[in-house]
């Protein structure tokens, strides 16, 4: 029985949720970013302590079917975005149109009703996010971030930084103690 868990965007979170399985006794199949199937059914007491567990952990048990597609989009991005290797050199509709299955025109208007935002911009701010992040480890130069976050030029990618974060990325670079926002808050 597949169930789906919102706020789980990060191996930590995977853990988390291995950890409240084992104390329960309950076995998965599958236990993906945002995605749980179990072996065996949930009772209603066990659904209660899973969501208990969960809950301490910032991390929720999910019932409405609109906040599960918005948990799948989210993650189908927070994957694309921080968990490959390179960007998807496809358009980003098709891409997640492709993964989740269903128009992309259905999920960008159910995203933007439900987050307020679009699934551009929620896209972009990952970009961003995982560029900064690749800005401070410091083993790869703009040009070839640029060429991983599948940004046409360094130009385009200093723009849109600059855009969203009021700094330059070589500006950024230089701060000392720069704090990076958390995959939850994004």
């Amino acid at each position: 029985m597949k169930h789906y868990i919102k706020y789980m965007v990060s191996l930590r979170c995977k853990m988390v949720v291995k950890e409240a399985l084992a104390k329960l006794g309950l076995h998965y199949i599958l236990l993906e970013l945002g995605t749980l199937e179990l072996m065996e059914p949930l009772t209603e007491i066990q659904r209660k302590q899973l969501q208990q567990s969960l809950s301490e952990a910032g991390l929720e048990l999910m019932d409405d079917k609109k906040a599960v597609l918005i948990e799948k989009i989210k993650n189908v991005i927070i994957e694309m975005v921080h968990y490959s290797d390179e960007m998807p050199k496809v358009n980003y509709s098709e891409y997640i149109s492709d993964k989740l299955q269903l128009d992309y025109t259905h999920l960008s208007k159910i995203f933007s009703e439900v987050k307020g935002i679009t699934i551009e911009h929620f896209i972009i701010a990952h970009k961003i996010e995982r560029v900064k992040e690749l800005l401070l480890y410091d083993e790869l130069n703009l040009t070839q971030i640029s060429y991983m976050m599948n940004y046409s030029s360094v130009a385009h990618l200093s723009k849109q930084f600059k855009k969203v974060t009021g700094l330059t990325p070589s500006f950024f670079k230089n701060l000392k103690n720069t704090k990076r926002i958390s995959l939850e808050n994004v």
